[in-house]
Parts: structure tokens; sequence; C-alpha cells
């Protein structure tokens, strides 16, 4: 269902053979690390798990989980969620971050977690917003870009 604001139509579509490569060249324009085939062929089959964002019929960002078990317990991780710096602020980040929320609470996940770069102030800000919490530091989680560090965090249900 399309969001409307003061400046334009926000809407979340599903990822097909035909704008793979769109999500692909955003991811790379976002995100500091280059995903590989296997990453995009793993999304096309996702389903609800990774989602293309809209505004106004462009293709500004996108949104890719899995679900993990580990610990005894099933939770969303969220590998990637971005979008292009224009669109930024728009409520796009909050569409997409609310639709593996809705997923995660349907599908009786005891929560969600993702990393971040340490230095990334924004995505921090965004995230604990949502009620997240960092739970950990993985020293060298990133090869060949610095910081290295990622910050691991997370939103519980249970």
């Amino acid at each position: 269902m399309p969001e409307f604001n003061k400046r334009g139509r926000t809407e979340l579509g599903s990822i097909t053979v035909h704008n793979i490569k769109l999500l692909r060249r955003i991811n790379q324009v976002v995100f500091p690390v280059i995903y590989n085939d296997k990453f995009y062929k793993d999304v096309l089959v996702a389903g609800e798990l990774a989602k293309i964002a809209f505004y106004n019929d462009i293709v500004v960002g996108g949104v890719c989980c899995r679900i993990d078990t580990s610990n005894n317990q099933r939770r969303l991780y969220i590998m990637t969620l971005g979008c292009l710096a224009p669109y930024r602020r728009l409520g796009i980040g909050t569409l997409m971050l609310k639709h593996v929320l809705n997923y995660a609470q349907e599908n009786n996940l005891d929560g969600l977690f993702l990393h971040v770069q340490v230095n990334n102030d924004t995505a921090l800000t965004f995230y604990k917003k949502f009620g997240f919490e960092i739970i950990d530091t993985k020293e060298n989680y990133y090869k060949r870009i610095e910081p290295s560090a990622a910050y691991v965090l997370q939103k519980d249900f249970k």
C-alpha cells in the first residue's frame, strides 16, 4: 500500500529478475561492502524478506533479510537496509523497517538483529529510535574497510 507525504509517494515492491540489477546498484552506492552473486540469488527467492523501495515510482532503496536460527531463537537478520542519500529523511527507511518488524511479529519470531559499522551514527540513531540496542561489538567484522568494527544491534520481542 503506497504511503503519501508532503513530498511524494513511497511504497515497497517485490524484487524480481527485472529489478534485481537496480537493487545491486543501490547497494553498491549505499554500502561499503560488495555483495556477491549468491546474495542476489538468495534475495530473488526471499519473498517478503526482501523488498525494493520506490519513491514516486523511482527505485531508491531496498531491504534484504533472512531468518537466523541460533541460540534456540528464531530471529530476523537484516542483511541490508538502505536508501540513496538524496531520498533520506522521507520516511523510506521507516517504511522498510516497519515492513520487516511486522513480518517478524506476524511470524512469531523472537526479534531482529543486524550489524552497523561503529562510525555510522546516522544508522545507530535510526535503529535506536525503533528500540534496537547495542548488545555487542565485533572487532574486524568488515574486511578491507575502516573502521573494521561493527556493533551488533538487537530488538527483542520476547
